[in-house]
């Protein structure tokens, strides 16, 4: 049996991905950037610290981003 296991995403795969802050994080030590990955073959939605651009980054489905903002915005998750 053969799987097709997904390519290991790495920090330089994401050099040219753009990147933006929440408007909703302040300009101190509490930000988030995150970049729309959906043109590349990873796709999805790249969420990283803003502190740590060279560190990890999270790499979440567009439909499980979809779901995030919308659980925010409907008040389904806790605010921090």
């Amino acid at each position: 049996m053969t799987t097709n296991a997904p390519t290991p995403l790495l920090a330089r795969d994401l050099i040219h991905a753009h990147w933006f802050k929440s408007s909703y994080s302040d300009n101190g030590t509490n930000c988030v950037e995150v970049a729309d990955l959906s043109t590349s073959a990873h796709g999805g939605v790249a969420i990283r610290d803003s502190k740590e651009p060279n560190g990890p980054a999270l790499l979440v489905s567009a439909d499980g981003w979809a779901s995030f903002i919308t659980a925010m915005a409907d008040g389904e998750l806790p605010a921090a």
